[in-house]
């Protein structure tokens, strides 16, 4: 997941279609999304470049790091300020879906209809060579592209899928970032992941005023479990920069990543702002007084976030540039002090 300096805000799942899976090296489901924000002023641009380097080079590649591969393909959720869009991909195919009113999610399953707003040209051509849909009637992109027996990964998502649009529904007309937040740290709905060997690796949520006069507001992690972790604003601007407590470490030309055969070891990728909460997180499971007062802490300095944002959009706070470029740094530095 990630966003630009124009407002376009994309994030990715993992899906598994009838198309097969490439194990060869191409384009990541990370990479599409990150050459889409590098590249677009806009959603609807943003689709037009991951369909369009679809098409060009495809899909595939190892998603960990590891020497057993660990492919599949993908969809996307893309928003500007004034549109959204569902894009889900089967290789080198694809549907996408604008999103006209109410609220959205994805969930490792391909997730459109019949409602198909732009398809890749030879979709249902294909779908017809490949005996999977008959050529008559409405054509169903979920239905015909979804794996008869799926893995019960993705078994396990319809449920999430469900919960996620159930928990959307609920607040419905009165989403605002607090609520977003609320929802991603759903445990019970299996949104918020820590269990199975897997938890979830960070979050986002994205303030995207209408108006252009006024900043977008990003709201980032940088650590995973969202339920114990603190949502930090992120403004785009002129000084804008990266704060390097977040920066994982890099190994040069010895780099796994980088070597041939790849992944044959591992290293540690762990930034200073995450090994400083994964400390915290022991911390929490073991003693619950200084735990709860630590995750106090984290509420009171997320608050303090959204109440900057919320200044800042009503009109009541106005920063100088440099001070809104470094508002982000600022509070993992604050963060940090916390956990140390």
């Amino acid at each position: 997941m990630g966003a630009n300096e124009h407002g376009v805000c994309i994030g990715n799942e993992a899906v598994w279609t009838k198309e097969p899976v490439d194990e060869g090296e191409a384009l990541l489901g990370m990479d599409l999304l990150r050459l889409a924000l590098e590249r677009s002023r806009s959603a609807l641009e943003a689709l037009h470049v991951i369909t369009g380097l679809l098409e060009r080079y495809g899909q595939g590649g190892s998603c960990r790091e590891d020497p057993a591969p660990f492919c599949y393909h993908n969809t996307f959720l893309l928003a500007d300020r004034t549109e959204a869009w569902v894009l889900e991909t089967a290789g080198r195919l694809w549907a996408a879906q604008r999103i006209q009113e109410g609220a959205r999610n994805i969930s490792n399953q391909l997730s459109i209809g019949t409602d198909i707003s732009a398809e890749h040209s030879e979709l249902r051509t294909h779908a017809l060579a490949q005996g999977w849909w008959g050529g008559q009637g409405t054509f169903d992109f979920a239905q015909v592209f979804s794996l008869t027996q799926q893995p019960v990964r993705m078994e396990a998502a319809k449920a999430r899928f469900q919960a996620g649009q159930e928990l959307l529904q609920q607040q419905r007309g009165g989403i605002t970032a607090e609520v977003m937040m609320g929802i991603l740290r759903n445990k019970e709905s299996g949104i918020c992941m820590d269990s199975g060997g897997f938890r979830t690796t960070a979050s986002m949520v994205s303030i995207l005023p209408r108006d252009p006069t006024q900043p977008c507001v990003h709201f980032l992690t940088a650590t995973p479990d969202p339920s114990r972790s603190v949502f930090k604003p992120f403004i785009f601007g002129a000084g804008a920069a990266q704060a390097p407590q977040v920066l994982s470490p890099t190994f040069g030309a010895q780099d796994p990543v980088r070597t041939q055969p790849r992944f044959q070891t591992q290293v540690d990728r762990r930034h200073t702002l995450y090994r400083g909460h994964q400390v915290a997180l022991g911390l929490m499971e073991r003693e619950q007084d200084r735990g709860q007062q630590l995750r106090q802490k984290q509420r009171d300095l997320e608050q303090e976030g959204l109440e900057a944002a919320r200044g800042l959009l009503a009109g009541e706070w106005a920063p100088p540039p440099q001070e809104l470029a470094t508002l982000f740094q600022a509070f993992v530095e604050r963060e940090g002090e916390v956990y140390a």
